[in-house]
């Protein structure tokens, strides 16, 4: 080992004998002196650095293809993930353009089926509708739509995704668009049952208007006295103009109303025919209609009315409701009643006892006017009673039987 080392010490003092180095300046002479270690330092030093300078080129030289290729790795998941973000938010866009479009659609058709509620309320307004009996089941009630349309929105297969999706929104859409068809069939059928009675009822009213032996044609051409009115309202119309319906369903609608203006009608003029019995007690029949022997001079003679008896003072009463046009004594009839009930139609209560109205009094259906007796041209208690349309004497026979099948249909 020791020669090992004196060896080693040799090599050392050769390779780093003790040096200096001169530096003159100005006339002046300075040295550095470099000792071995010093320059054993230096030159291992030297030595590293060369070393490092190596390896980083060598590294440099054999990973650039490398480093080349995770950049290139990097850049495509870079660009991945930028198509990912963007699909996303385009998605997310869509979804919310279609939610805001479903949004509107939904406000749209609530407030369409609102507004049909609305008209179907005024219709049967219109119609009377309490003595209409529609299906129970479909009541006519403004929040109705929005609540049956609600839920929709909020109605989904409980195994499908409440993810912001294309699919999800069909899906719903379709439960929306199936709700907003029943709820429309709904509201068709409502019109057609509303239709249906309302034609049944004029139906039987004309029924009952023929059996009286008045021509329709004349009934329905009578003006009215301030009753009745036009087929239908012109503010009804204006409101369904306004209304900013379905142009087929308003003129739907605008057809049921004219239907309802004519039963209207129709039920104004059965309203003001005398229908009922002009004495509220018992009665018979003592000379009809037409073509008699005049009990006075024995004579065929036309007589314009009924001879109804029954006892001294029994209550004489309208056959309809109307205005008095007349209360007074009139040669031939004695104390005598006349009423004016409107759409052409007029009466008269004769051989009265004794008046209990006067001109100009609004009187209802089954009021006493008077009294039963013999007063004028009589040969007995009774009352003359006649029927009067556009001026001219019609049978009341006719009327009376009219009356007493409405009361027997109810």
């Amino acid at each position: 080992m020791s020669q090992f080392g004196s060896r080693a010490r040799a090599f050392f003092d050769r390779m780093f004998p003790e040096r200096q180095i001169y530096h003159r300046s100005g006339g002046t002479v300075r040295y550095v002196s470099l000792s071995p270690g010093k320059q054993a330092l230096l030159a291992l030093s030297a030595v590293g650095i060369a070393g490092w300078c190596v390896y980083a080129t060598t590294n440099t030289i054999l990973e650039g293809p490398q480093a080349t290729a995770s950049n290139a790795e990097i850049e495509r998941e870079r660009a991945k993930y930028d198509r990912w973000l963007n699909e996303s938010r385009a998605q997310a866009e869509a979804a919310q353009a279609q939610l805001d479009e479903r949004s509107r659609q939904f406000d749209r058709a609530t407030a369409e089926f609102e507004s049909r509620h609305e008209v179907l309320r005024s219709l049967l307004e219109y119609a009377g509708g309490s003595g209409l009996q529609l299906a129970a089941s479909r009541p006519i009630e403004r929040d109705g739509a929005r609540i049956i349309m609600a839920a929709s929105v909020d109605e989904a297969e409980a195994r499908q995704s409440r993810a912001i999706t294309s699919e999800s929104y069909q899906v719903q859409t379709v439960g929306f668009r199936a709700r907003g068809e029943r709820l429309e069939t709904d509201q068709e059928q409502t019109l057609a049952e509303l239709e249906d009675q309302v034609v049944e009822r004029s139906e039987q009213t004309r029924g009952v208007l023929r059996l009286t032996g008045v021509s329709m044609a004349n009934l329905e051409g009578t003006e009215s006295d301030g009753q009745g009115g036009p087929l239908v309202p012109q503010d009804f119309v204006a409101y369904l103009r306004d209304s900013g319906l379905n142009p087929a369903f308003a003129q739907r609608v605008a057809q049921v109303a004219a239907r309802i203006g004519e039963s209207r009608r129709l039920g104004a003029i059965a309203g003001a025919t005398p229908l009922a019995a002009p004495v509220a007690v018992d009665y018979r029949t003592t000379s009809g209609y037409g073509q008699r022997i005049d009990p006075f001079n024995g004579r065929p003679t036309f007589h314009a009315g009924l001879d109804l008896a029954a006892f001294e003072r029994a209550p004489v009463v309208a056959t309809s409701p109307g205005t008095v046009s007349y209360a007074g004594v009139r040669s031939g009839y004695g104390n005598v009643v006349e009423i004016d009930h409107g759409h052409g139609f007029k009466t008269r209560y004769a051989h009265l006892r004794d008046i209990q109205v006067q001109r100009g009094d609004r009187v209802a259906i089954g009021q006493r006017v008077g009294s039963m007796g013999s007063t004028g041209r009589s040969t007995a208690t009774h009352l003359h009673y006649e029927v009067w349309f556009r001026g001219r004497a019609v049978d009341p026979v006719n009327f009376l039987r009219a009356g007493r099948h409405v009361h027997e249909q109810g």
